[in-house]
């Protein structure tokens, strides 16, 4: 009946706190409390199964590392301008990855990456919509996405 009992508690308790004690308050408060732990308990992420944890390391260096190029990248393209054939623009990209936890993985990824933005992921197509600040060549770019992240993580989470 109570899947946090200890939040389910807290909050009957911060509830009398704010509005002081009374029969009233104490059973409105639990109701509320009931019914929030409720809702908190709907809102758990299932949890994600890592097959191959310690490939996250790698995951890591390897998003790390292109975090840094790209910043360098982007800074050259503020400071020197882009060079002519390079253009921002918006890219579709095809996944095989269905885990929850891996595409809110590669979405961090690509986002925290100067330069891409993740804008829009379509479940039934399985595609995500990306915002690329110089793009030159798309085939290149879907390659790099599906062989560099999205194999590392359909092996990590798969």
């Amino acid at each position: 009946m109570l899947p946090y009992p200890l939040l389910t508690i807290s909050l009957v308790v911060m509830w009398l706190l704010l509005n002081g004690f009374s029969l009233g308050h104490l059973l409105l408060g639990t109701f509320v409390a009931i019914f929030a732990s409720w809702a908190f308990a709907a809102l758990r992420p299932e949890k994600p199964r890592l097959r191959k944890w310690y490939l996250l390391p790698k995951l890591f260096v390897l998003a790390f590392s292109d975090i840094i190029r790209s910043n360098l990248a982007v800074a050259r393209v503020i400071v020197s301008g882009r060079p002519r054939g390079h253009h921002a623009g918006f890219l579709l990209l095809p996944l095989e990855l269905e885990d929850r936890t891996a595409l809110a993985l590669l979405a961090v990824i690509l986002t925290s990456t100067p330069g891409s933005a993740w804008l829009e992921y379509d479940s039934r197509e399985r595609t995500v919509l990306l915002h690329v600040l110089d793009l030159v060549d798309e085939e290149a770019w879907v390659n790099t996405i599906k062989n560099r992240y999205e194999k590392l993580l359909m092996e990590i989470f798969a």
